[in-house]
Parts: structure tokens; C-alpha cells; sequence
């Protein structure tokens, strides 16, 4: 029998060894790149839109754990969950959607403190504990994304700390060639100044522009370095070419924040899994493709609950939430059968109340990060109610 004995093996030109041998015991370490759970990004394939999948309200209004902003604007922008087109690239790596903005028609031009884009937020904890030295120069985060242009432009972006002092990281995706999908990686190194806190708060947000204004922008800001955060030098100048295009377009996908020096392959997770993660920050009793404030039938609703108290108007009801929330979550309430907010129908008579009538919800008591008792009604009623939620945790 044959033996190669070694102490390591190092690909050629590599600085470091793929494997150790312990000359020992025989042992080896592997220093594995395709690590599980290496994503910290929730959502970066957008796969998950439990609000909806088109809005022209700016905000988190469809896709999960990523939001879109705008503010200046003669027209709307509209943000919406769309499907990449088959025979592509990110199709072909197992990226089916992704998250767009189109521009509305922008006829007074770009205005100096016009501003569109998306953000991400990353909770402090899970920076503290990715594994980051995020204080040290020589260990690094890499970013990539998947991004496409309608009109070809530079697009800014940038990262900012929210612990501490403010740093920010801003970084160009260089000149995109119209209508064609482009990979963006950018390996970014830690730095003395990065503090990140060991709790549930914010603590690392992800922007890109497709608009920033000139309030905001600084011809001196110094891109792929981190500096001191200013809010009116947050990037270089920024072209105008999309928000002067009508109906301009860009979509983003492949979302992915690892631990190290080298941009993995995108980490997908099952639908099933991404969706329990997105359940922190948000969830609904609606069924997945049903949209709050969507008017049901009484076999549709979820929430159809039944309970009472010795109090005329409370109803207890111990409603647990699928999973708990990062933090004691702002609730909505929706009469299922007509969709309004702030009713529950009644689906029994009680006191003073007809079946099949609507009774504003009043107080929600008991309200935390696993699920609430139940409602101190506006009306006299101890029977039982049906009702949708929307509950929210966003960071």
C-alpha cells in the first residue's frame, strides 16, 4: 500500500495551506470557505415578500428584511418583487427573484436633496458574534450582489456602523453596462474604530443609491476606505442618468455578507427556512400570499379565536406568535371580513354586540416578543371575535 505523507497542502500561489496535518495524531484542519450559515444577510435572494410584491409607498412594503426609500420625487418610484428572466446569469446559479425599483418620471430633475434607495439592517449581535475581528485591518467581510441597470451608471453604496462612534464604508459598483446583470464583491477590512454591541438593536447598515442628492454627496469622500460618518458626505457625487431616465430600472439579488477574504458561492436556504428567519422582524396571520387588510371569507381567516372574561369588554385569548419577535412587536389589527384596521368581527353574539358586526379592538393587552392575552374592547362583549394581525419588529 502507497502513503503520500505531508504536512500541508497549499494550492499554487495560495498564501495559505487548504490543509494542516497534525504530525502527531494524524489529525487535519481545513480551512473551508463554503461554510454553513455563513450568510448573515436574511432574505438576499428575495424569495420571501410576505407584505406584498409591488408598492409606489416607500418603506417596508414587499419584500422581507429589505426596505426602499425615496423622498423629493415628482412621481413615485414603485418597489416590487420581480422574477429574474430564465437563461441569465443569476438565473442559472438558482437566483429565481429579485428586488427592483422603478423610477417615476422625475420632470423637475434632479434635485439636490432628492434621494432613492435600499437598506438592510444587521442586528449588533449578530455582527459581535459572526466571527468578524472587526477591529483588526488584517481580517475581513466581503459583500456581493447581483445588480442590473436599465441606463448605465456608477451606483453608490455604502456601509455604516450605528454602535459607537458612526464609521461608514462606502464603496462604487462601478460603470454598469446597460440591461445586463453584474457581480459585485467587495472585500472590506475591519478597522480600531468599528464597535459593535452584544444586543438586538442595530448594528450594521448596507445602502445602495440609485439616487443620492448633492445635500448628501462630497467630491472628497474616499470610496472602499472607511471614514467617520457624515450624513452630508455619505458618498461621492452621484451620476443623474437613472433618476432622469423615466421608468429607469434596478434590481438587485444574490445578497450575501460572509466572514473572510473571499466572496462564496450564494448561500441559498429553503424557502421554509428563510421565511422562519424573516418571522423575527415580521409576520402576519394571513396565509403567505394573502396581503394584510385583504378582505376574507369566514373559512379563511386564521385567527378565528374564542374566549372571555368576567370583564363585559375584554376578551382573552392567548394568541402565541409563530416565532418570537426580536422585540415586543407594533401591532395591527384587521377585521377579516371586510379588511378594516383596528376591528375584530364578532362571531357569536354576546353583550350588546350582533354576530357578524365589527367592534374596535381598544387596548391590546399583554402584548411582548412571544404573542399577547387578548383585547380590552371598545364595546361590551365577552364572546368570541375573528381577527387577522400583522405584527412588526423591524430594526
Amino acid at each position: 500500500m502507497s502513503e503520500i505523507k505531508v504536512n500541508s497542502i497549499k494550492g499554487v500561489g495560495a498564501s495559505a495551506a487548504a490543509i494542516t496535518v497534525n504530525n502527531t495524531d494524524g489529525t487535519c484542519t481545513a480551512n473551508i470557505t463554503n461554510k454553513p450559515n455563513r450568510n448573515i444577510i436574511i432574505n438576499g435572494a428575495f424569495n420571501i415578500a410576505q407584505r406584498g410584491t409591488s408598492s409606489t409607498v416607500a418603506g417596508y412594503q414587499t419584500v422581507d428584511r429589505f426596505v426602499a426609500s425615496w423622498s423629493g420625487q415628482d412621481e413615485a418610484p414603485t418597489q416590487a418583487q420581480v422574477d429574474v428572466a430564465s437563461g441569465t446569469t443569476p438565473y442559472t446559479l438558482g437566483f429565481r427573484k429579485a428586488f427592483g425599483i422603478t423610477n417615476g418620471n422625475q420632470s423637475s430633475g434632479a434635485g439636490a436633496s432628492d434621494i432613492v434607495y435600499i437598506e438592510h439592517f444587521i442586528e449588533a449581535q449578530d455582527m459581535a458574534n459572526s466571527g468578524w475581528n472587526y477591529t483588526s485591518s488584517s481580517s475581513f467581510i466581503t459583500l456581493s450582489f447581483w445588480v442590473k441597470s436599465s441606463v448605465s451608471q456608477d451606483f453608490k453604496g455604502y456601509l455604516r456602523t450605528v454602535d459607537g462612534t458612526n464609521y461608514h464604508y462606502a464603496y462604487p459598483t462601478g460603470t454598469l453596462s446597460a440591461n445586463t446583470w453584474t457581480k459585485i464583491t467587495k472585500t472590506i477590512p475591519g478597522n480600531s474604530n468599528l464597535q459593535f454591541d452584544n444586543n438586538n438593536q442595530q448594528g450594521l447598515q448596507l445602502y445602495l443609491w440609485p439616487y443620492i442628492g448633492t445635500t448628501y454627496t462630497d467630491a472628497g469622500v474616499t470610496e472602499n476606505a472607511w471614514g467617520a460618518y457624515n450624513s452630508s458626505q455619505r458618498t461621492p457625487v452621484s451620476a443623474t442618468t437613472w433618476y432622469t431616465t423615466n421608468d429607469a430600472t434596478l434590481e438587485i439579488t444574490g445578497v450575501q455578507l460572509e466572514v473572510g477574504s473571499v466572496a462564496t458561492d450564494f448561500e441559498h436556504r429553503s424557502f421554509a427556512q428563510e421565511l422562519q428567519l424573516c418571522k423575527r422582524y415580521y409576520q402576519k396571520s394571513y396565509y403567505y400570499d394573502i396581503a394584510p387588510a385583504t378582505a376574507s371569507s369566514f373559512t379563511d381567516y386564521i385567527n378565528n379565536r374564542y374566549g372571555g372574561s368576567s370583564v363585559s369588554n375584554r376578551i382573552d385569548l392567548g394568541t402565541r406568535f409563530e416565532v418570537e419577535m426580536r422585540s415586543t412587536p407594533t401591532m395591527t389589527i384587521y377585521r377579516p371580513d371586510t379588511g378594516a384596521s383596528g376591528n375584530l368581527m364578532v362571531s357569536a353574539t354576546g353583550t350588546g354586540v350582533a354576530s357578524g358586526s365589527g367592534v374596535g379592538q381598544g387596548t391590546i393587552r399583554g402584548l411582548g416578543r412571544k404573542g399577547f392575552i387578548g383585547f380590552s374592547l371598545e364595546n361590551s362583549h365577552n364572546e368570541s371575535v375573528g381577527y387577522h394581525y400583522q405584527a412588526s419588529a423591524e430594526l
